[in-house]
């Protein structure tokens, strides 16, 4: 995998304002009248170490209170702006981690500030409906809005909620719901059956299981915890369910080289999965009610799927009446260069439910019709923020007005390209690079590599993170452009050399 006699590319990386032909790009030009850019620093601006003195003195403080281990620095939230973020200690670092993915449109966006303070809003920002029972009078349009712009074709239904997990978490409740009422077949339950599911027993509360992979990541709460397979430190101590996990595939990169090896991980991995639901479905009985998987294993590796392997793994769902549930809280909102990673598939049909968060601004999931059940069943106090709402109406309409998913196909292409490049450079240290969008990875030659790469580029001023065990994720927002890029190559090429 990295070879320490790969010769030295010449050849030089494609600079701002030209496409790979080195002809001027219509998107790169667009990108320059970009509302969010604005305020922008020129470059990073970097005072202190990474963190400086003033986070660590807050996050000594904020210790005594709550666990800060987490804590990377302290961010002053009013000078953060476009792809900028400022630290507590007057760093600005170019940020291409974005909140762990979350911010579709940069820091202070100018338009989704007006969503605040237009006062026709205040009244919502107030006053946090229970959206289940007492919703505001324009949540049909809003959310009508929202399935006519970004819905999978054929999930003409949403359910929203707070965040990822609790997305999945209600997902799976709504597959088990479907799946038990289908296994009934029109049966009704008896008195006692309702008694007894209370207690944890009887038909009521059926040992069915959900399907997920190797690598996996969906979501922190206990339902999601157990199709959580990322990392031992988030199931470390916590009773879990057991429910079938899968291999997921491990290609070999660049694809282009290794199209013999990756098809047989396919391959494998589809046969795999064929027998494990047929042992649950039948030896353990555990009938496997519905697989939840991501396009891209974000939080696990940056693992990648082909489409054969999706299109392979819906119809073994169907052949097995196992529900497909694409996660695409991490994925979702053009992160990938097209509206939701699964379209890079072209599944024969859309998932039966896909689950949505970050860039979304809220959590939730699609769905179609057929997943209606009795009230209370999916339910809890907030169902989501009507504010988050707003937010997701204005950045669809910045997506759309600005052509974002266009530039960040456009971008997110220059991106690989220049990885490519620095891992041809660099085989000693870094390999894989890969991604669609700009939703991109590379692999360190080790994990300490890696670590080390993301410490010494924080002190360069690029704010990064890490997926998997030695995986380098890239999720900026949708407002980054090529000049970010270069700003961002330059430096991971000057961090390279230091080693």
């Amino acid at each position: 995998m990295f070879s320490k006699n790969f010769p030295k590319l010449t050849q030089l990386i494609p600079r701002q304002g030209a496409s790979l032909n080195g002809k001027l790009s219509t998107t790169s030009a667009q990108a320059a009248q970009l509302k969010g850019l604005e305020n922008e620093p020129n470059e990073p601006i970097i005072k202190t170490n990474i963190p400086g003195p003033k986070s660590k003195e807050l996050i000594s403080e904020i210790g005594n209170i709550q666990q800060a281990g987490t804590v990377v620095f302290f961010t002053d939230y009013e000078k953060s702006t476009g792809n900028y973020i400022a630290d507590a200690d007057g760093n600005h670092l170019l940020d291409i981690y974005m909140q762990i993915a979350s911010l579709p449109l940069g820091y202070n966006h100018p338009d989704i500030q007006k969503v605040i303070a237009n006062p026709k809003n205040h009244n919502i920002f107030v006053n946090r409906p229970a959206l289940g029972t007492n919703p505001p009078m324009y949540l049909f349009e809003k959310l009508s809005n929202i399935i006519n712009s970004v819905a999978p074709k054929g999930l003409n239904m949403i359910q929203t909620m707070a965040c990822g997990s609790c997305a999945n978490e209600n997902a799976y409740k709504a597959i088990f719901i479907r799946y038990n009422t289908l296994m009934r077949g029109g049966k009704e339950l008896t008195q006692e059956d309702l008694n007894e599911c209370v207690m944890n027993k009887g038909p009521g509360c059926p040992d069915l299981s959900i399907l997920s992979f190797k690598g996996g990541f969906h979501g922190r709460t206990l339902g999601a915890l157990a199709t959580t397979h990322s990392k031992a430190i988030h199931k470390l101590d916590v009773p879990t369910l057991d429910w079938p996990i899968a291999p997921f595939p491990r290609y070999k990169y660049p694809l282009e080289e290794n199209t013999e090896y990756n098809k047989k991980q396919d391959e494998e991995c589809l046969k795999e999965i064929e027998q494990i639901i047929d042992h649950f479905n039948t030896v353990v009985k555990k009938p496997v009610a519905g697989i939840v998987v991501e396009p891209i294993q974000s939080e696990g590796g940056d693992h990648h799927g082909s489409p054969y392997f999706f299109q392979q793994l819906q119809k073994l769902g169907k052949k097995h009446n196992s529900m497909l549930l694409i996660d695409e809280v991490q994925t979702g909102l053009g992160a990938t260069g097209k509206l939701w990673a699964h379209e890079h598939f072209n599944l024969p049909e859309s998932p039966d439910l896909m689950t949505f968060a970050k860039k979304m601004q809220i959590g939730g999931y699609f769905y179609s019709d057929k997943f209606k059940t009795q009230p209370y069943r999916i339910f809890n106090t907030w169902l989501g923020d009507p504010a988050r709402i707003l937010f997701l109406e204005e950045t669809l309409n910045v997506i759309k007005r600005d052509n974002l998913i266009q530039l960040n196909k456009e971008v997110g292409d220059y991106l690989l390209a220049n990885l490519r490049n620095l891992c041809k450079t660099y085989p000693g240290l870094i390999a894989n690079a890969r991604g669609l969008g700009t939703f991109c990875a590379f692999d360190g030659a080790t994990a300490k590599i890696r670590d080390d790469l993301i410490l010494k580029l924080k002190n360069m001023g690029i704010q990064c993170g890490a997926s998997g065990d030695v995986a380098f994720r890239i999720r900026p927002s949708l407002i980054f452009t090529k000049n970010h890029t270069d700003i961002f190559v330059d430096r991971l090429d000057k961090a390279l050399k230091s080693f």
